[in-house]
């Protein structure tokens, strides 16, 4: 036991630069981010695009937020803040003759279970009814039939709106959103569910109750790995191995008892300052490749371990992924001790200098109010990126391309 746990104690102190080994402290100093990325991840949006903002029925976002307030807390909450954003925005413009892109705004996640989750089954109805709206009392959707329009869709998979991956894939994206550009949380590579040109963006983490979490910051990071999740979903998944493709099993059976792991499903008060006492914090996927918990690694500095196989990350043409975490296949987590072991320190040093930058913090967050080079600018440098339009997006008069009746039968009643 003496020698396990001096083991123990050399590995922790090695890898994670608490004072016992280097005198450095918890955050180490900031390092901008060189080259492409780091520019572009400062780029101001301000007169470089125009948003025209639909002004919809109440019934599509303020009425519905008004019957349940959790949704201004939960990790979709994307869909609320960006409008908002944007309606003060300057780059909104109330001329739609003058605008490169339109926003409807539509609440399609705030129709909660009594635990908080998300129902999609309305959402479909609830953005074709909007759709059918604008359309008809605006001529701009049909020029294009959306191609010059985005949504912010971050439910679990997307436009595809639904929970379950195998029943998102059968659904496929809303037939009526495939020429827009969705912005949203879900982004897995050669996906049914993810349409190319989308920008793929951070969940929701609250900024505020994050920032009231912080922690001295020569706080030593004496915790290898921390990870606090399911390792097992026994409600929808009884027979265990389809949750997280059995990722966090694997995580559980082969490191519950090791003395690097700080692992559980207890999620404790400290939750936050946990993080930030720790060197490397895991973020697997579960029913989706995304969570919450990449924000949250990125915000404390916890250099985050991506466990999904073919997940695009949040605005991964301007924050460089690799350079700040670690990326572990799946069928490799059975290795995961020896891979995050075997890191060389001064490695580690420059991922947590770069996750320092704060830079790369304020990308990851949808502040309120909103903050020069944070998530809502992300987005609108995303878009601005796209400009100008390609004329072929334009139609004929009169053409259509989207097969307004295709989908599922109970997508066709009415909202």
């Amino acid at each position: 036991m003496e020698i396990r746990n001096c083991v123990f104690a050399l590995i922790l102190c090695h890898a994670a630069f608490v004072s016992c080994a280097v005198g450095l402290g918890r955050n180490p100093p900031t390092e901008r981010i060189s080259g492409s990325a780091g520019d572009v991840l400062e780029d101001d949006p301000v007169g470089r695009l125009k948003v025209f903002v639909y002004e919809l029925p109440s019934k599509y976002n303020k009425k519905i937020l008004q019957k349940d307030q959790r949704c201004l807390n939960h990790m979709f909450a994307a869909e609320i803040y960006m409008h908002r954003f944007l309606l003060s925005s300057p780059v909104r413009t109330l001329n739609p003759a003058e605008a490169d892109w339109f926003y409807t705004p539509v609440y399609t996640t705030c129709d909660l279970t009594p635990n908080g989750l998300p129902l999609p089954f309305k959402s479909p109805r609830m953005m074709r009814s909007a759709i059918q709206l604008i359309s008809s009392n605006w001529p701009y959707w049909n020029r294009t039939e959306g191609a010059d329009h985005f949504f912010v869709v971050p439910h679990d998979f997307g436009a595809c709106f639904h929970y379950q991956e195998e029943k998102a894939i059968e659904r496929g994206i809303l037939t009526m959103l495939r020429r827009a550009t969705l912005v949203q949380t879900f982004g897995q590579r050669n996906h049914v569910c993810l349409k190319e040109g989308s920008i793929t963006v951070p969940p929701y983490a609250p900024p505020q109750k994050m920032q009231s979490h912080l922690i001295p910051e020569k706080t030593p990071r004496a915790i290898f790995v921390y990870f606090r999740g399911l390792f097992y979903d026994v409600g929808n998944d009884p027979e265990g191995g389809y949750y997280a493709r059995g990722a966090r099993a694997a995580v559980w059976e082969n490191f519950k008892d090791n003395p690097l792991f700080d692992i559980s499903t207890e999620h404790p008060t400290t939750y936050y300052e946990d993080m930030q006492r720790a060197v490397f914090c895991l973020c697997p996927l579960g029913w989706a490749p995304w969570s919450p918990r990449l924000v949250e690694a990125v915000v404390f500095g916890c250099i985050p371990v991506i466990i999904a196989d073919d997940i695009v990350l949040p605005f991964a043409d301007a924050i460089p992924w690799e350079e700040i975490g670690v990326f572990v296949d799946e069928k490799d987590v059975p290795n995961l001790d020896t891979i995050l072991t075997s890191i060389p320190p001064e490695t580690i040093l420059r991922k947590q200098r770069l996750l320092a930058n704060p830079s790369m913090k304020q990308a990851m967050l949808f502040p309120q109010p909103a903050q020069p080079g944070d998530a809502f600018h992300q987005v609108l440098n995303g878009l601005a990126r796209k400009l100008p339009h390609d004329k072929s997006i334009y139609l004929a008069p009169g053409q259509k391309v989207l097969n307004w009746t295709a989908g599922p039968v109970g997508d066709l009643k009415p909202w």
